[in-house]
């Protein structure tokens, strides 16, 4: 009895021949917006269709085609164009045509000062490069003529790695010793940006305190695995605040626990905390009652604690967990003054205490209320009471 074997299913793969009326139209568009010729290249950088800047009367033929080469594949490696200089001189870039994971060859740019067009269009283009470089990029994913979602999810892997780079020197001259120093330096930024529903900005300050986990804890898988619960407790504490269900965010936490105890690799551990984060974020969205007078209260008092310093709308609130457009219309609402109104209002009444109750100069009280100069505070004091600061002063001394 013979047994039947499946056969493998095969992978066809197009040619750059078969996309090379897809090409076409791209680099029609791309000359009339850019006035910049492409090329189609293989692997080996060498030009299939098209034509580039520097092909005619090219002193390093081949020596080109490897930087063309280079820029495919560091783009295809980093997920966006490339740039480098060909051996005499021109600016060139390039992004990869890819069928799935695999690349099949490149969309390459080259633009030479000696020999380009003197159309007002490639001034520009010379003037921006960046701006012609991706979008090279966003013609070739719209022509399906590479990998778009691959490509993203490079850039965010480069970004990341770069982003992790940068935390590793700063924590090595902060010389942190645990897991509780660094989330206390970021916890006050989390726990605005986690109250106030900033996945985004969360994500980023979770990534810094990561690193720093994972420089600690390194090589001490056992100590690794307890800071992160750490860290999950910490945010967990943020989202209750925030108004998450603490029964619901329990839950999460157990369930979430035990998988953690299965996980050996860095990059799940990783992928495990991102997924801790949402879940709890979603846990605040479904249940976010958190009442918003308390939001303002926390403002206010920043803001009668800080009075002496140069306070900012967005500064403010930052503090209050709301976007600052939000956190002008909360203010309006309550106080029937803007911001700048209602912070100049508490100047001045701070202003009329210390005058009554204390001896300090008026310069003094000027500088504590956070007027910048003598002559706009007495010119605001006086526009809210009727009276300059030191006529204020003798009018209630002398009542007392």
């Amino acid at each position: 009895m013979h047994t039947i074997t499946a056969a493998k299913p095969v992978v066809m793969t197009r040619s750059l021949a078969e996309i090379t009326p897809i090409f076409d139209v791209l680099a029609e568009v791309y000359y009339q917006t850019w006035a910049l010729r492409c090329a189609l290249v293989n692997l080996q950088g060498e030009t299939c269709c098209g034509t580039t800047a520097c092909e005619q009367g090219c002193p390093a033929g081949a020596e080109c085609a490897a930087v063309r080469k280079r820029a495919i594949n560091e783009s295809a490696r980093w997920g966006e164009p490339s740039v480098l200089l060909c051996p005499h001189g021109a600016i060139l870039w390039g992004v990869p045509v890819m069928e799935n994971a695999v690349v099949l060859g490149g969309i390459v740019v080259t633009a030479s000062e000696n020999g380009a067009p003197g159309s007002e269009a490639y001034s520009a283009a010379l003037s921006d490069i960046r701006r012609a470089m991706f979008d090279l990029l966003t013609r070739a994913e719209e022509a399906n003529l590479t990998n778009a979602a691959l490509l993203e999810m490079r850039r965010i892997a480069a970004h990341r790695e770069s982003e992790r780079a940068e935390a590793i020197h700063e924590i090595k001259d902060q010389n942190y010793e645990s897991i509780r120093q660094i989330y206390l330096v970021e916890e006050p930024a989390l726990i605005a940006a986690i109250k106030r529903g900033d996945r985004a900005t969360a994500r980023e300050i979770i990534n810094r305190v990561l690193v720093g986990i994972y420089f600690i804890g390194r090589d001490r898988p056992t100590l690794l695995k307890s800071f992160l619960m750490e860290l999950v407790i910490m945010m967990s504490r943020s989202a209750v605040e925030a108004g998450g269900d603490p029964a619901e965010l329990l839950g999460v936490n157990f369930s979430s626990f035990a998988e953690l105890a299965r996980i050996d690799s860095e990059e799940e551990l990783c992928a495990w905390l991102v997924a801790m984060l949402e879940r709890i974020m979603d846990a605040i969205k479904a249940h976010h009652h958190y009442p918003i007078g308390v939001l303002l209260g926390a403002a206010m008092n920043y803001m009668q604690e800080h009075l002496h310093e140069d306070l900012s709308r967005d500064q403010v609130a930052e503090i209050a967990s709301l976007s600052p457009s939000h956190f002008s219309r909360v203010v309006k609402q309550a106080f029937g003054h803007s911001f700048t109104e209602l912070l100049a209002r508490m100047r001045i009444d701070k202003a009329r205490e210390m005058l009554t109750l204390t001896e300090k100069s008026l310069i003094q009280i000027c500088m504590e209320c956070g007027f910048s100069d003598q002559s706009y505070f007495t010119k605001v004091f006086q526009k809210h009471t009727g009276r300059t600061p030191g006529e204020y002063r003798r009018l209630h001394r002398s009542t007392m």
